[in-house]
């Protein structure tokens, strides 16, 4: 099956697109960070060239511990991407999980994000892609990348074909993810733009007793054979100071050690298009 170009406000993604990068903190920590977080990627994305969403979370609803940081909520959040989206002009994402959130995020938002967890939830969903925007779906790390057949087919049954499919690893044993580069191909086989999760992919969920851990160590490696497996995106999440964040912290990378990882993977692209 041919995958086709996806639009997401002013970028597209898929093939004969340049490599896509979402990225941004985990989640909204307070308005002025997020924002000083975007005007840096703001100019990352201006410096390579490089179509890239502002990506972040108003609200981290699968923490492990109910006593853990989820964000400002709703309406706070809308308020602080809608600033994001107009002060530097890119577009933006946030994680969507529960049917009434759809419409409201997508007043804002350029792309709605299902997390993995939520992978199978049709009305979700089928509410985000009644939407009208373009929907990234996050495949369940107990998923097989063939079963995403089942999300293209709930999108195209409310009329919706700007999807995205994000691979971010699947559970292996206890506290550790694996990542398996096939599902690159496989879920393009479906038509879809694929987008690989490299912080995500890194996470050890649970393994911090009342929070999940992970290995930053991980994330360039896991970019780089992403890019050389075909994918369509990167996704990044980053922080200045990922120590002290308040979620996800072990498994998100420093925003000033973004710029090598991403020339890197440019430089892997580059080789790739002038290998066919």
């Amino acid at each position: 099956m041919s995958i086709q170009a996806v639009s997401i406000g002013k970028v597209q993604c898929g093939p004969g697109q340049p490599l896509l990068w979402i990225a941004g903190p985990c989640v909204i920590e307070s308005h002025d960070l997020t924002l000083r977080i975007a005007e840096r990627l703001r100019e990352l994305a201006d410096c390579l060239d490089l179509p890239l969403v502002f990506k972040a979370s108003f609200d981290k609803a699968n923490r492990t511990s109910g006593k853990s940081f989820r964000g400002p909520g709703l309406q706070a959040g809308l308020r602080t991407l809608e600033a994001v989206k107009n002060h530097t002009g890119l577009s933006v994402t946030t994680d969507i999980h529960e049917n009434a959130q759809a419409a409201a995020v997508a007043e804002v938002c350029d792309l709605l994000q299902v997390p993995a967890f939520l992978a199978r939830q049709t009305d979700l969903i089928q509410a985000a892609g009644r939407t009208g925007r373009a929907v990234n779906v996050k495949k369940g790390q107990f998923m097989a990348p063939w079963d995403m057949r089942h999300v293209v087919t709930k999108m195209a049954e409310v009329g919706n074909s700007r999807l995205l499919l994000t691979e971010r690893g699947a559970s292996f044993g206890y506290g550790q993810l694996v990542s398996d580069m096939r599902s690159i191909p496989w879920m393009q086989d479906l038509g879809c733009p694929v987008i690989f999760d490299a912080t995500h992919s890194v996470q050890m969920p649970g393994a911090a007793g009342d929070r999940s851990a992970g290995d930053r160590r991980m994330i360039p490696y896991l970019a780089r054979a992403a890019v050389a497996c075909g994918c369509d995106g990167i996704f990044l999440e980053t922080h200045p100071r990922p120590d002290e964040a308040l979620s996800d912290g072990p498994n998100m990378i420093a925003l000033d050690d973004m710029p090598a990882l991403v020339r890197c993977c440019l430089r892997l692209r580059e080789a790739l298009s002038e290998s066919k």
